[in-house]
């Protein structure tokens, strides 16, 4: 608060045109979908003069980006749960409770996440976006499962980066499912279903 009361008159007015740019982009994107919405919408939505979207955003592929930063702070926040299971039936709680979470933030947020989804189809911008936002994901969980093989919970002999990497795009793909209601199961029974294959494979009898 004290930061935004040190701004200057002309820097407050800058971040509230920005943020009425992002606010009506979102509305827009999700109203007509990322191909259809263009930047001259989002100016007019936003009642900002002619081209100034264009002054705080490169363009409506870099505002997306913007908007992507802002949905996909929940997901961070589940990922960057503390993970360090003592026995196989604390590893499978946790790892219930972070995929349950996971598709939850994703359903909370499922009209732009939809947006996401076609934009990745699209945009190079945004497929490159979303593959640093996969990396994150992934390297997350190579370090979980990297510590629970070092305590003798895990099979060793697992590579744990391509463990990873299957384990992300499972939960990806039923995510995807999710938002654009390509399946209608509930979030309970993906999350049971996801936790038994992952643990019944990797975790040690």
């Amino acid at each position: 608060m004290d930061q935004l009361n040190n701004l200057t008159k002309r820097q407050r007015q800058a971040m509230e045109t920005r943020e009425r740019l992002l606010t009506s982009g979102k509305c827009l994107f999700i109203r007509n979908g990322f191909q259809k919405t263009t930047m001259t919408q989002i100016n007019k939505q936003a009642r900002t003069g002619y081209g100034t979207a264009y002054v705080y955003f490169k363009n409506k592929d870099e505002l997306f980006i913007h908007l992507i930063d802002h949905v996909m702070e929940k997901m961070y926040e589940v990922a960057n749960l503390p993970f360090s299971p003592e026995t196989r039936e604390e590893a499978y709680s946790l790892i219930h409770n972070q995929v349950e979470k996971f598709l939850i933030a994703a359903v909370e947020e499922k009209q732009i996440m939809a947006v996401i989804e076609e934009a990745i189809g699209i945009s190079s911008t945004v497929r490159e976006k979303w593959n640093i936002i996969r990396n994150r994901f992934v390297a997350g969980i190579t370090r979980d499962i990297t510590t629970v093989q070092q305590k003798g919970l895990a099979k060793r002999e697992m590579d744990a980066s391509l463990i990873a990497k299957g384990w992300f795009y499972m939960n990806e793909q039923l995510m995807w499912d999710l938002v654009t209601n390509r399946i209608n199961d509930s979030v309970e029974n993906i999350a049971n279903a996801l936790t038994k294959l992952y643990t019944g494979g990797l975790y040690m009898n």
